[in-house]
């Protein structure tokens, strides 16, 4: 008997399929003699939209909502170009799935999406909308590295054990759907003129939208204080130099200038006396390990055009290709049974480098600690070494690497220098301070050849006499806060606002494994790039700033715990709850149905104003040339192909934008090409790929099959001539029966 394995995605099953040297490979899924591997893209199924429980919900209609099933169905999940079609690459992939499943030498299902809620979920729609009644397991993996892999399926779970994790997956997905689908048609119907476009609201999206709201406004209201500072030039009796300056009360900052005028007035002919010399070694820690939050920010704060979202799909595909562990991890440790793991990466990952002697494996509760982990540990590498990576690839498996690789250097070690110096014979009330600080072990620091900001003092004493050899009065202006950037941003809503401003303090950590978040480390990049699509905010460089259409929203939307950090991340709280089997699902349901129903009938009692008007500009097609088929039509170019204006009448001549002869030359058909077709016969194309992937030139027609009634592609291939064509006409060509050979 076999078990039926489903993957998350494609490569997944190959990671599988390689691990227990499977190769027989069929339609849908790959076949040995103790497993079948097969696999989907993601979600298969989705929920049925409104219209598919009551007709009346397919025209938006204010009396029509709230709107909430009495129980949620599933189908297969939409063509991402036509909403209203099944995806059909979707639908046989799951009726490959379903066939293998009931088949009769299969005796067990074993899940083997990713080990969380969304994960979960995706296995368990698929799997449970079968109806079997066959055993059903779970495998629980962090990375899909051949050793992991038989090491997971010689300890498989009954899936039973997963149930909280389900129902976390269901009751996020539930909910979302629920205010999604209510509050977006409410908000669109009250708030927005014309029709086509929708104002977006959600859960995670409009507190997301409200810190940048915020952040935007406190620029805006920000007024400008100035300030002064008086700094003095001292020289020793050696004729050194060094820099303090004056401190009273605390504070180097004075609105009075008149105050630090006479200062330096009193300053006039006399000399200084250092009072004071303290001198500090420091040990300066690396970074923590990379959870997906953290390192979305080093990237994105560090190389331009990356941003949070690309990150994750980078990560991602280093994790399916077994080079890292899970990146979607808000954890920034690691479980303490990893220790000899990561002691076998680490040997594998020193071997090469100039300082490996300085890389020492060491079992530190500061690296290793269960009690900090939340779900998956922080994201390591693995043992597998890449051998060619992707330039994007390469950023960010050298940024996971060399963090790794940080945690058993050395501690940087520096010396830091603190001089106070006064003028006793000018009684000032305060004093002049310098700070000097010197690298004595560069450390962890090497990894990234990091620079260390060195400024360096004399050797003074205690006592010691020195002349005041200048004097410099500045005048400053207090800054507002930066606009928030993507690094910022995802650090913010990691915690809800709380312990952010530390992103590698032992305080930042615990506010994440408080559980207080806006959305988890796998939804908050995909949430940000969405706030840019629908138009809410818009990115200036590396800053997020609120749009017209999102300030507006912000102030008018009248749910205002919507926008309240502190009501979404108790939301978040409870899905996490549900997980640790804290909170019941259908309490959290409970809720959810019946703040939506009081939100819905808010909107519909207040104030209408007009957030947005959507135009619909009518675009006359060009058009192309003249009808090949019917002789009166122009062919026109429409959403899916290029066809005759004629079509009413019958005329159904059409070049299809995804025509499989084209596609399996890795080209679509373009305006140009049309219309060199329907003015010449033929097309000149460039740049078209042969199945083993070598480029080429030809000469492609779409010629009539008058015996079958229908219009097929030829291709041919200039011949090099000694002499120059006439002009309109290809060069002498030759044609090719196997022209993808």
């Amino acid at each position: 008997m076999k078990k039926v394995i489903i993957s998350e995605k494609p490569s997944v099953a190959k990671n599988i399929a390689d691990a227990l040297k499977i190769k027989g490979k069929q339609d849908g899924y790959y076949e040995g003699d103790d497993y079948i591997i097969t696999w989907a893209f993601g979600h298969l199924l989705q929920l049925w939209d409104a219209k598919d429980y009551d007709t009346k919900m397919a025209k938006w209609k204010m009396d029509n909502f709230p709107f909430i099933p009495e129980q949620f169905k599933y189908k297969v999940k939409s063509d991402p170009r036509n909403r209203d079609k099944e995806d059909l690459g979707a639908k046989k992939q799951l009726k490959v799935i379903h066939s293998l499943i009931k088949r009769a030498d299969v005796d067990g299902i074993v899940s083997a999406c990713d080990f969380d809620r969304e994960g979960q979920l995706i296995g368990d729609s698929i799997i449970y909308n079968s109806k079997t009644k066959k055993p059903v397991f779970r495998l629980l993996l962090n990375e899909w590295t051949p050793n992991e892999v038989l090491n997971g399926l010689a300890s498989l779970r009954p899936n039973t054990d997963l149930r909280p994790l389900q129902d976390a997956g269901v009751s996020r997905q539930w909910a979302d759907w629920t205010i999604g689908i209510n509050l977006t048609s409410a908000a669109t119907l009250k708030y927005q003129k014309g029709s086509g476009k929708a104002l977006n609201i959600g859960r995670v999206l409009l507190p997301t939208l409200k810190i940048i709201y915020d952040r935007d406004l406190e620029i805006e209201r920000f007024v400008p204080e100035t300030y002064f500072k008086l700094s003095a030039l001292f020289k020793t009796s050696k004729n050194e130099e060094y820099e303090g300056t004056y401190n009273e009360k605390e504070t180097e900052k004075f609105k009075d200038k008149s105050q630090l005028e006479e200062i330096v007035a009193k300053l006039e002919g006399h000399d200084g006396v250092v009072t004071d010399k303290k001198v500090e070694k420091k040990r300066e820690l690396p970074p923590f390990l990379f959870n997906l939050s953290n390192l979305q920010g080093y990237i994105t704060s560090k190389y331009k055009g990356w941003t949070a979202d690309k990150v994750l799909k980078v990560a991602q595909s280093l994790y399916e290709k077994k080079f890292i562990t899970y990146p979607r991890t808000a954890s920034s440790v690691l479980e303490e049974s990893l220790a000899g793991k990561a002691a076998k990466v680490l040997d594998n990952l020193k071997k090469e480098l100039p300082y490996k002697d300085e890389v020492v494996f060491k079992k530190s509760k500061r690296v290793f600690d269960s009690s900090r982990v939340e779900s998956h540990s922080a994201i390591m590498p693995t043992y597998m070494m890449p051998k060619s990576l992707t330039a994007d690839e390469a950023i960010v498996y050298n940024a996971i690497k060399n963090r790794f690789i940080m945690q058993f250097m050395p501690a940087a070690e520096y010396e830091e220098t603190r001089i106070t110096t006064e003028i006793p014979e000018a009684a000032l009330a305060g004093v002049f301070l310098s700070k000097g600080r010197i690298e004595l072990v560069e450390g962890w620091k090497k990894v990234e050849k990091i620079d260390s900001k060195e400024t360096l003092l004399p050797n003074v004493q205690i006592q010691e006499k020195v002349a005041v050899a200048g004097t410099d009065l500045s005048t400053h202006q207090t800054k507002p806060p930066k606009h928030h950037t993507e690094k910022t941003l995802l650090r913010v809503m990691e915690t809800c606002g709380k312990g952010h401003e530390e992103e590698d303090s032992t305080e930042m950590m615990e506010a994440i494994l408080a559980g207080f978040s806006i959305g988890t480390p796998a939804t908050r990049a995909e949430t940000i790039k969405k706030l840019k699509d629908i138009g809410y905010i818009e990115a200036q460089n590396k800053n997020l700033i609120c749009t017209e259409l999102g300030r507006r929203l912000v102030e008018t939307f009248p749910i205002h715990e919507l926008f309240d950090l502190e009501f979404t991340g108790r939301l978040e709280k409870t899905l996490a709850d549900i997980e640790k089997r804290r909170v019941a699902k259908d309490e959290f349901l409970s809720m959810i149905f019946g703040f939506t129903s009081e939100s819905v009938e808010k909107i519909k009692a207040g104030e209408a104003t007009i957030l947005q008007e959507v135009k619909r500009e009518r675009k006359s097609a060009e058009a192309l040339g003249k009808c090949p088929e019917c002789g009166e039509g122009s062919i026109i170019e429409g959403f899916k192909g290029y066809g005759c204006s004629n079509w009413k009448s019958g005329c159904k001549f059409v070049v299809w934008k995804n025509d499989k002869f084209l596609a399996a030359l890795k080209k679509k058909p373009t305006v140009t090409m049309v219309k060199s077709i329907l003015k010449n016969g033929f097309a000149n194309v460039k740049g078209l790929t042969s199945k083993k992937g070598t480029k080429f030139d030809a000469i492609l027609r779409y010629e009539k099959n008058e015996e079958k009634g229908y219009y097929s592609w030829k291709m041919e291939f200039p011949e090099k001539t000694a002499g120059p064509a006439k002009k309109g006409a290809p060069a002498r060509t030759r044609k090719t029966s196997n022209p993808t050979a």
